[in-house]
């Protein structure tokens, strides 16, 4: 359940790409249309409530699902929407809280930001958000890696069971810090690559989280293997138009 990245490297095109190498079957609920390439968003447009419950009740209904991944969801209305769709799967649910594109473009109105607060992330087994979505939504700058535990402890607060904070954008290694409500706690660590080419990361890894849930993973397993693979797809990211390429979701097959 996302929006549509028309140059390929993010969204729903990244969540398929993403689901399709790590073995499973992906479905798409789009959210909206964006006009996107590796500058940029020109521009996006949401699709209409009803055409996102259309979407959702004729994939659930007929085929199931064993997990849902939620990103770009845009507005009020489609943040409440999916949440009400959500609240009847008996399935793991990851959300991705975007907010803001690679690029820095917004994507989700300021007056949603509350509803994904209140509405969406009681509904998440897992939120994944940045460190720009951890300020968004709470408040809190991370500076460094003695933030994060206190950004997950306010997440959870919000409901969800889980809370990864994704430390990608602080400096030294790319470390992710996974909390549960039960109080456990999960470092993951990886190497830092100098390739600016990283469109689509957010999207890529909780997908993969999702894709590995699917297959009857444990959470914090389930993320371990995330983490493998989309520091894989960020060394692997290539060049695509003028600005920022795409992560190489093919990258353990070539």
């Amino acid at each position: 359940m996302a929006g549509s990245d028309s140059g390929g490297g993010a969204g729903i095109q990244a969540d398929l790409k993403t689901m399709l190498a790590l073995g499973t079957h992906g479905m798409s609920v789009i959210t909206a249309v964006t006009a996107q390439n590796s500058v940029g968003v020109q521009g996006y447009w949401e699709l209409p409530a009803e055409a996102v419950r259309a979407q959702f009740r004729s994939v659930v209904d007929d085929i199931g699902v064993q997990a849902v991944k939620t990103g770009m969801l845009a507005s009020v209305e489609l943040v409440e929407t999916v949440a009400d769709l959500l609240a009847g799967v008996d399935a793991p649910v990851v959300v991705d809280p975007v907010g803001v594109s690679k690029h820095g473009d917004a994507l989700l109105a300021a007056e949603a930001v509350a509803t994904v607060r209140e509405r969406l992330l009681p509904v998440a087994t897992l939120a994944t958000p940045n460190l720009h979505e951890v300020t968004q939504l709470t408040g809190l700058e991370v500076t460094g890696e003695r933030d994060m535990a206190a950004a997950a402890e306010a997440l959870l607060g919000y409901g969800p069971a889980w809370v990864l904070i994704k430390g990608g954008h602080l400096e030294g290694e790319a470390a992710d810090l996974l909390v549960g409500a039960d109080g456990s706690a999960h470092w993951y660590r990886a190497s830092r690559y100098d390739n600016r080419h990283t469109h689509g990361t957010g999207c890529t890894l909780a997908s993969a989280i999702a894709a590995e849930l699917a297959k009857g993973a444990a959470m914090p397993e389930a993320v371990a293997g995330a983490k493998e693979y989309v520091t894989g797809a960020i060394r692997g990211g290539f060049a695509l138009g003028a600005g920022i390429g795409p992560v190489d979701h093919a990258w353990r097959w070539r």
